[in-house]
């Protein structure tokens, strides 16, 4: 079996190959603005620099969200299109849920995505158990919620005006590809960006 895992919900791009167990090759790289234009070209040389071909992936895991609107629609649109072209498999994960299974520890994991204005994209696990679902919530009401456990840790990249105790987040693409075994394949056309909040577009309508 070799997967391709593709996250681009933050200015990085986290991709990687894994055939049995085995990443054989992996991109964690900040491109910022720019990530829009070099995530596909990255992830072509990482198939070539690599002797893979697009068609010898037997399954596809993307990210999609929250994060970064753009960013999401970027990851989802190239693996839908790897999905559908070449009739892969293809599965759903949330970027909350991918920070948490990337810290080796067995303290209570809360994955934390800066959203501007007082307000976060977070959720609460405790291993793989999760106790409180990824959501778009202001910061003031997560602490509530962080009150109720004992040995917790944030995980993020992102700055933040608040004083969390913040562990940096790089994937474990192992535990990411081996827990999302579990999940359930997708048509492609049914892959779609869980935002958890409003665009800025939609928002303006109400």
């Amino acid at each position: 079996m070799i997967y391709l895992y593709i996250d681009t919900s933050s200015n990085y791009l986290y991709s990687s190959i894994v055939k049995d167990n085995t990443i054989l090759g992996e991109i964690c790289e900040e491109y910022g603005q720019s990530l829009s234009k070099v995530a596909l070209p990255r992830i072509v040389s990482m198939f070539e620099e690599n002797n893979i071909k697009p068609n010898d992936i037997t399954n596809i895991v993307v990210i999609n969200g929250p994060g970064s609107f753009t960013g999401i629609r970027i990851g989802i649109t190239i693996a839908k299109v790897f999905a559908w072209s070449l009739n892969i498999p293809i599965t759903t994960m949330t970027s909350l849920e991918a920070m948490s299974l990337s810290v080796e520890d067995e303290k209570i994991h809360v994955p934390i995505i800066n959203a501007r204005r007082g307000y976060v994209y977070a959720a609460i696990y405790n291993k793989d158990k999760e106790l409180l679902s990824p959501q778009h919530i202001k910061i003031d009401e997560l602490k509530k919620h962080v009150k109720k456990y004992d040995n917790v840790e944030y995980i993020s990249n992102d700055e933040f005006d608040e004083n969390f105790n913040l562990i940096e987040y790089r994937p474990n693409f192992l535990k990411i590809i081996n827990n999302s075994k579990n999940k359930k394949s997708i048509n492609p056309h049914m892959v779609n960006p869980e935002y958890l909040k409003l665009t800025a577009a939609e928002e303006s309508k109400i």
